[in-house]
């Protein structure tokens, strides 16, 4: 009886950490317009920024050839000190003027306490725009569109219900 008392106890005490993480982290689509530049698909990476301004997380990346992340100079830099398991978060690059629409989760904890999510983008022997768009984690920030500086027109996030 003591036995199944303990075990039912654990699978309690699972479950209530479980609900906790889950409760925490939040799905939300991703849509990203690109502007009618000249040249070849353009490679995005998603990141979570801290509060410091460094790289805590990787999001997303568009872009399946690992042959090129070196491109991203300062994602790299951060991806050579620790590693990332990036297969389960990688899609298709993005052209020009074209739409991609995909989703993530983020961690709500981090709201309103100094983190932003960096979109950083590069095209094969063109620019490399480490801040083509920063969306502050915030409340209000998180629901703008934001307009990007280099190949990103803009961004626009909406939490999945």
């Amino acid at each position: 009886m003591k036995n199944n008392l303990k075990l039912w106890m654990v699978g309690l005490l699972v479950l209530l950490v479980n609900l906790n993480v889950s409760a925490q982290e939040a799905k939300y689509k991703c849509m990203l317009q690109m502007t009618n530049y000249d040249g070849l698909e353009a490679y995005v990476i998603v990141s979570l920024i801290d509060a410091q301004g460094n790289y805590e997380k990787t999001l997303y990346v568009m872009g399946p050839d690992k042959q090129w992340y070196n491109g991203f100079k300062e994602w790299n830099k951060k991806l050579g000190k620790k590693k990332e398991n990036l297969s389960a978060m990688t899609g298709a690059s993005i052209a020009a003027g074209n739409r991609s629409i995909t989703t993530f989760s983020l961690d709500e904890s981090k709201m309103n306490k100094g983190y932003k999510l960096r979109f950083e983008t590069a095209v094969e022997d063109d620019m490399y725009n480490v801040k083509d768009v920063e969306i502050p984690l915030t409340t209000e920030g998180i629901s703008t569109k934001t307009e990007g500086k280099g190949y990103i027109r803009y961004v626009k996030l909406n939490k999945v219900q």
